[in-house]
């Protein structure tokens, strides 16, 4: 899945907690650096969250209409394997 494209009305918000400076969540951090102005050029009205805290394990949330809310662990995944999993997630 490209980012680069509006995604579904369904979805509702997007959350992404990981740790600022802990080496599991490198991949993440990457993931944020690189995609977040794309995701956010294409869906402008779409909340995008990102909690960072120290020892947080890397995770992406999102939720869809009706209060349906997803959710997938990133810990120790490069920002290939990240951008796979948003995708999947975002997608279901």
């Amino acid at each position: 899945m490209s980012f680069a494209k509006a995604f579904s009305p369904a979805l509702r918000e997007i959350r992404i907690l990981c740790s600022q400076t802990g080496p599991a969540s490198a991949g993440t951090r990457q993931f944020i650096v690189s995609k977040y102005p794309t995701i956010k050029q294409h869906n402008p009205d779409l909340p995008v969250l990102i909690r960072e805290a120290t020892g947080t394990p890397a995770r992406v949330f999102a939720r869809f209409e009706r209060g349906v809310e997803k959710h997938v662990e990133l810990d120790n995944l490069s920002a290939t394997d990240v951008e796979t999993k948003v995708a999947q997630l975002l997608s279901s």
